[in-house]
């Protein structure tokens, strides 16, 4: 009678959370290869065709610059982030702690701000090449950024950090036990990296791997402002938007998602391979104290002049917010520096209007990130049901799939009334921009709250339901407490996220709801970089509120909110 009961009240979770998996998420991806199969005699895959063997080769180029950069991407990050992650966890100096710390904080940029703070930095006109041109006296600048050098740029900038923070924590993990029996067998310094260490940390450089491939192929707004017709396939699909080529824009979508999902399973096939599980409890990385006075300094001043550079992207943001849009025009560097530009975000409605609609969507997109991941995760991990592995890939899906995709699957699925949007046209209307922030950081929470719910014991549940309580004031009084950190932790990062998302609300946006990040892209044309500036480091703010919030009163770590 029990499990009869226990299947039936799974079953009336299942179905709602079925529902909007395959609503939002199956059902948009169908809609987009459906599209991307047709012609004008019909259904078939003459647009593919057309796709691999056109004289021009756009498309084709576009798709092989995609792969590269991300490619690229990945070892540059990986050249940076694994020996930084070695240096401050495993030697000690003066001054470790506050590079560590510092190395993270590339991520308190969203991608269209770090974009805009290289292009004011080391653009044709930017603030350093302009500095160095005057000092020494030459006559036009030394270097500027971009094409795919700048693009390889910012995307080792941002996305060095996954690595950095991806193997810091495998690192600490690992039993120093194990190296020192290596070293004590007569293994060789370069043997136990290669055939301890390295084995153990396979995990988490695949796992950093995945996600800088994935992120780089999905990304798009360092190819849209320093491309310079470096083309790419994001962009590409863009272009094929605006010029009205709709079955271009699916097959490109298609295969962009096919791309970014291949790439998925093989890096997870190659992981699982063996087995790096180690059978014993590691106690943490022990930090060796540098103790040649000439390599200590050597460190500490590599470590001032690094955080430098970090820091400078986020300092030219927010000197360059405080600058009044137009009194920096002929002028090599700005000259003038009040508060106008918040004054007037605060107090002009239509300036104000972007960051409310921002924050409005987001909290609207954030609020069913919420309901919606903690009740999915609860059931993917504390019920049995057939079809738990379907669900958990519609739930991934959203994940795999770059955030342009994702744009053209709800244009797609809903630029025309069916039983899914109620009968309603959702494409030019409001509504369009949370739903798609919605489907885009599903996982966020749904994997954050899974890593809590997987350590939790089922035996305190059962004590609940055994004294008589019902599942909703059990989980609402039992279970929901023990679990808050984890699912807070994904639902302000996903806030966060919504706030600063570019890719989809391109595609997406109306005049009348036009987010944040679209009236940077604005303003940015009308060259007002002061109130550009200035909506940037509302961002920053947000990002750095909740990642100090996360961390301080729900104890997670960067590192834990963006695994």
């Amino acid at each position: 009678m029990i499990k009869n009961r226990d299947t039936r009240f799974t079953i009336l979770l299942l179905i709602p959370v079925l529902l909007v998996l395959i609503a939002y998420v199956l059902y948009p991806s169908l809609r987009t290869f459906m599209e991307s199969l047709q012609t004008n005699n019909g259904i078939s895959f003459a647009n593919y065709q057309e796709f691999f063997t056109q004289e021009s080769k756009t498309n084709l180029e576009a798709l092989w610059n995609s792969v590269y950069i991300s490619i690229l991407s990945v070892l540059v990050s990986a050249l940076i982030g694994i020996p930084l992650a070695f240096i401050f966890n495993r030697y000690d100096f003066p001054g470790r702690g506050f590079f560590a710390s510092a190395a993270i904080m590339p991520i308190v940029l969203p991608s269209l701000v770090g974009v805009m703070a290289f292009m004011f930095l080391y653009g044709e006109t930017g603030l350093v090449p302009n500095a160095i041109k005057d000092l020494f006296g030459l006559e036009k600048v030394p270097f500027k950024i971009g094409g795919v050098s700048g693009i390889l740029i910012v995307h080792a900038y941002t996305m060095y950090v996954y690595f950095y923070m991806t193997v810091s924590s495998a690192i600490n993990k690992i039993d120093p036990s194990l190296e020192e029996a290596a070293y004590n067998l007569g293994a060789s310094r370069f043997n136990v990296f290669w055939k301890v260490t390295f084995p153990l940390l396979t995990p988490a450089i695949v796992a950093a791997s995945l996600l800088v491939f994935m992120i780089s192929m999905a990304s798009f707004s360092a190819p849209f402002l320093l491309a310079g017709g470096y083309r790419v396939l994001s962009l590409q699909i863009y272009f094929s938007k605006l010029n009205g080529d709709m079955e271009v824009a699916a097959t490109q979508s298609v295969i962009l998602s096919i791309v970014s999902i291949s790439f998925l399973l093989f890096m997870r096939w190659y992981q699982n391979r063996k087995d790096y599980r180690m059978a014993t409890k590691g106690i943490g990385a022990h930090r060796s104290e540098v103790k040649n006075p000439v390599m200590k300094w050597v460190m500490v001043l590599i470590g001032i002049v690094g955080v430098i550079i970090l820091l400078l992207p986020h300092f030219t943001v927010l000197l360059l917010s405080l600058v009044p849009d137009g009194t920096w025009t002929w002028q090599t560097y700005p000259t003038v520096f009040n508060f106008e530009n918040y004054r007037l975000l605060l107090q002009d409605p239509n300036i104000f209007k972007p960051l409310k609609n921002s924050l409005f969507l987001a909290l609207i997109a954030t609020a069913g990130n919420l309901v919606f991941g903690v009740l999915t995760s609860y059931l993917l991990v504390k019920r049995k049901f057939i079809g738990k592995n379907f669900v958990d890939i519609l739930v991934m899906i959203p994940w795999a799939l770059p955030a342009t995709v994702i744009g053209m699957n709800l244009i797609f699925a809903f630029n025309e009334p069916n039983i899914f949007s109620f009968g309603n046209i959702l494409v030019g209307t409001f509504w369009i921009l949370p739903l798609a922030y919605f489907v885009r950081h599903i996982p966020l929470v749904v994997r954050s709250t899974n890593a809590v719910l997987e350590q939790l014991d089922d035996s305190i549940e059962e004590a609940s339901r055994n004294l008589g309580a019902r599942w909703f004031y059990s989980f609402r009084r039992v279970i929901l407490p023990i679990i808050m950190p984890g699912v807070l932790s994904g639902t302000l990062l996903a806030f966060v996220e919504s706030v600063g998302e570019f890719p989809t609300s391109v595609l997406l946006y109306t005049i009348s709801n036009r987010p944040i990040s679209i009236e940077i892209m604005n303003q940015l044309r009308m060259f007002n970089m002061g109130q550009a500036a200035a909506y940037g480091m509302i961002q920053i703010a947000l990002i750095a509120i909740v990642l100090f919030i996360s961390n301080k009163f729900f104890g997670v770590k960067a590192e834990q909110s963006l695994s």
